[in-house]
């Protein structure tokens, strides 16, 4: 099976390289990986004790910051090293102010590309995150004398791990694999099915953070000036399937005000053609210019806005589970106190399935089905706030995940 895995990983590669030629992003990944080996060369001495926290993309990266800025102030001599994947997450991370002493790409995982990179610095303690596994790389950190960890670990059904053939990576990560932090008991329980009892359920650690976003400053300029006394609708990381809700309701109320938060900037030309009398947020220079009694909908044509203008909303519709490029962020609405809305197409969002039962949610089968719910929640201001109420109390009851993963780590880094 390591034959086949090498295979597998050397058509990756093959594969990306062909990919660049047509894609900027797979460019800039090819490019980012080359240049991984200088920067932790140049950044870390020998002597340096490194805390290493590997993401395959953003949402993973938010997930474990949490852990990673706690293990920070537990072990503050030591440096800080996160690897991604995807170059959407890295480019969203290595611009901004973090704790990280070297944001990079995380080498591929063949045992000559691994070997260099890790010979340049030794890493103390790594986590990864979700479900990101590179099996050269946890065997070179284990043969280093590393602690590795998986945080906020997910396991299902369809992984290759339950498949007849996936034995050989079970292996892999009982060889490797200090302890597991599980999302679930049902994923905490599939692992454990399959021998890997180095388990235990901590919850997951995106409650976390997104209690926190309350506590900052969470103005964004003309926003309340845009909503007025108006219900506000906000349509995060939407698709072409959150639009059309948009237009419907749209449509069909007088007194609602709506701001869309594409997903991709790129859509932002399309919105404009939905919604000729919008305006656009980059457009507004004053309150005057934003004729708010006129202008029915905003569209967000910048990002990093979007968990912020969440503490604006009384609805949420968030992107994404219409189909099958994944459901966006919930929680970071959830945490508002006020209803989120979503497609249920999603396997791997165990918290939506939560928030639904807990009825601080809802999701649907198709956008038809979504906006005649909308209109109709519209006009009850005493369901909008039970739901929003039942939203805030399900972030509030989830355990502080964070805090019990750094303990058990800490316990047994000592």
């Amino acid at each position: 099976m390591m034959f086949v895995y090498n295979i597998l990983i050397r058509l990756l590669i093959a594969g990306m390289k062909v990919g660049a030629i047509f894609n900027y992003k797979l460019k800039k990944g090819l490019a980012g990986r080359r240049q991984s080996c200088d920067l932790v060369k140049s950044r870390f001495s020998s002597e340096d004790k490194i805390i290493w926290m590997h993401a395959a993309s953003l949402g993973e990266y938010e997930q474990g910051l949490p852990v990673l800025e706690k293990l920070k102030e537990k072990f503050p001599k030591h440096k800080i090293l996160i690897t991604f994947f995807s170059p959407s997450g890295y480019d969203h991370v290595v611009s901004k102010k973090t704790i990280a002493d070297v944001i990079c790409y995380v080498p591929f995982d063949t045992e000559k590309w691994v070997g260099e990179f890790i010979s340049h610095f030794k890493t103390d303690l790594f986590f990864t995150v979700k479900y990101e596994y590179w099996y050269h790389l946890l065997e070179g950190l284990k043969k280093q004398g590393a602690k590795v960890y998986v945080v906020s670990a997910l396991f299902y059904e369809t992984q290759v791990f339950f498949k007849a053939y996936g034995k050989w990576f079970v292996n892999q990560l009982k060889k490797n694999v200090d302890w597991f932090f599980h999302q679930t008991k049902h994923s905490t329980a599939l692992a454990k099915g399959i021998g890997l009892k180095n388990s235990s359920t901590a919850g997951d650690t995106r409650y976390d953070r997104v209690r926190k976003l309350r506590d900052r400053d969470n103005s964004v300029a003309f926003i309340e000036e845009f909503k007025q006394d108006y219900k506000m609708v906000i349509f995060g990381s939407s698709w072409e399937a959150e639009e059309r809700v948009a237009e419907i309701i749209a449509a069909k109320t007088k007194d609602v005000k709506i701001i869309i938060a594409p997903h991709d900037l790129k859509r932002v030309a399309h919105l404009k053609d939905l919604f000729p009398a919008a305006i656009l947020y980059s457009q507004i220079t004053d309150r005057q210019s934003l004729r708010f009694l006129n202008v029915k909908v905003l569209i967000i044509d910048c990002i990093g806005l979007l968990s912020k203008l969440y503490s604006y909303g009384d609805i949420a519709i968030v992107g994404g589970g219409f189909h099958s490029k994944g459901l966006h962020n919930i929680l970071e609405a959830a945490t508002f106190g006020i209803p989120v809305f979503f497609g249920n197409q999603y396997t791997k969002n165990p918290e939506a399935d939560e928030l639904v039962a807990r009825n601080g949610g809802k999701a649907f089968e198709d956008e038809f089905f979504a906006a005649p719910y909308l209109l109709g929640l519209l006009n009850d201001e005493k369901l909008i706030k039970r739901m929003g109420a039942n939203a805030r109390n399900f972030i509030e009851e989830q355990p502080i995940a964070s805090e019990i993963i750094v303990d058990q780590i800490v316990k047994r880094n000592l």
